[in-house]
């Protein structure tokens, strides 16, 4: 014989239980007054103890609806009601709880009905939001089908609605862009890693137009992937605006380099005309160059202008002014940082006077000597050391200070806004230079 246990609709604990189904739950006295309802009950319907169920029913007059609740309690037994409610007829189990209450839920098709409404209500919810953005948005099965696109994508493609469902949009790509943005997506798709791409996507006017590919992987509870949503942004005057801001890039700095060059041919020429000048006018034609091959490694390019030797970075610009002396006499070792046309000038100015007094006084004046630049880098601080050995024997500290120093206070301390240490050791000079490693670069966020 099967025992049935009693609910106690009083107890807390069915309480706590009754407010986490997503399913409409009340308790109702014998007279019909409403004694209790669950969260659902009051998110969806507002009514909370203050009512009765005779504002629910339709069709009848109040007497009718009294008679008829009195009639069901009678039996004493399990019956069903139906209620006319702001979604509409819903209707509901009513068992008994005793003492005078009963316990009314909603049917288990009812509520499966309630999901689905409230499934078509969040689509069209999502249907109003993605219309509503000034990007093209789309979404694809977990296997990369592509099965949603907002109105933005067939205004900008101008296609019948559905005609790039599955794999038909990789064919609105420029036919040079398809391989690779292909080849990108299934990527995402092995790995769920983002997926992001530049490409050109055809206009309805029958142009390309360079846009941004967008797309985040929507993963369950388990962390399965079961949806990607990505966007479309055109960025088609932004890339043009880059690529002639590049033009303009180059053709600046072909002038200043052109400058440079003109500089150093009057510095020489005019050294020609002066004798006495001579090594005055050489010194100065060897900083003026090596400033503008500088520039040129460091100053802004784009992935066309960038020279084919690599990024600009300190290493490179120390290398490049180097490049003079004998390559078995010096050696640069370490951690490599970038630079730019912000950090290039002082950089290129404060070595190449170390390397000019070197090769004048110092390790680079005589076959033998040697010279060793090590860069370290700690908590977003570039140590630099420059080390001197072989060279002629130092007798100590120059007695006045030289254009070397104030050059250092002008490009270390000021511009970069390091320090810079010298060590006038009897075997060789000792530099040590600290600098923030983003002083080297401008500002990204800028």
């Amino acid at each position: 014989m099967t025992q049935t246990v009693a609910i106690d609709p009083a107890a807390p604990i069915w309480h706590d239980i009754a407010d986490a189904m997503p399913i409409l739950t009340c308790i109702i006295d014998d007279d019909g007054q409403l004694l209790w309802t669950n969260r659902c009950w009051q998110s969806e319907i507002g009514i909370e103890t203050d009512g009765n169920l005779w504002t629910f029913f339709s069709g009848t007059t109040g007497d009718d609806a009294r008679a008829a609740w009195k009639a069901d309690v009678a039996t004493g037994r399990l019956f069903a009601l139906t209620l006319s409610l702001p979604a509409g007829p819903v209707d509901f189990a009513v068992r008994p709880a005793g003492a005078g209450r009963w316990i009314a839920i909603a049917s288990r098709e009812e509520t499966q009905r309630q999901t689905e409404t409230a499934r078509a209500a969040t689509r069209a919810e999502l249907d109003v939001l993605t219309n509503a953005m000034p990007q093209m948005v789309w979404a694809t099965r977990p296997d990369g089908h592509h099965d949603f696109y907002n109105a933005q994508w067939y205004r900008f493609t101008g296609v019948p609605e559905g005609s790039t469902d599955g794999e038909g949009w990789n064919g609105m790509f420029h036919p040079d862009d398809q391989d690779r943005a292909w080849s990108r997506w299934r990527h995402s798709l092995a790995s769920g890693e983002d997926y992001e791409i530049e490409y050109r996507l055809r206009h309805h006017s029958g142009q390309y137009r360079w846009v941004l590919g967008r797309a985040l992987p929507v993963t369950d509870g388990d962390g399965t992937i079961v949806r990607w949503i990505g966007t479309c942004t055109d960025i088609d005057s932004a890339k043009r605006a880059a690529e002639q801001n590049d033009i303009l890039s180059r053709e600046l700095s072909h002038r200043i380099k052109n400058i440079f060059a003109i500089i150093s041919g009057l510095v020489r020429m005019s050294a020609r005309q002066m004798p006495a000048v001579r090594g005055f006018a050489d010194d100065l034609a060897r900083r003026i160059a090596a400033l503008g091959a500088a520039h040129d490694l460091a100053r802004p390019h784009s992935d066309v202008s960038r020279p084919l030797i690599g990024e600009a970075t300190l290493h490179h610009v120390l290398r490049e002014l180097l490049s003079p002396y004998a390559v078995e006499q010096w050696v640069i070792e370490g951690d490599d940082v970038p630079i730019d046309d912000r950090g290039a000038t002082p950089v290129a100015l404060i070595f190449h006077e170390l390397a000019t007094n070197a090769a004048k006084y110092g390790a680079l004046s005589i076959p033998e000597g040697r010279l060793s630049i090590c860069t370290a880098r700690h908590d977003g601080v570039l140590g630099i050391d420059w080390h001197e050995v072989g060279g002629p024997p130092i007798d100590g500290a120059p007695q006045a200070t030289g254009f070397g120093t104030r050059l250092a206070a002008l490009s270390i301390e000021q511009q970069l806004a390091g320090h810079i240490a010298r060590d006038w050791r009897r075997e060789g000079l000792a530099v040590h230079i600290d600098v923030a490693c983003e002083a080297l670069v401008r500002d990204q966020a800028a």
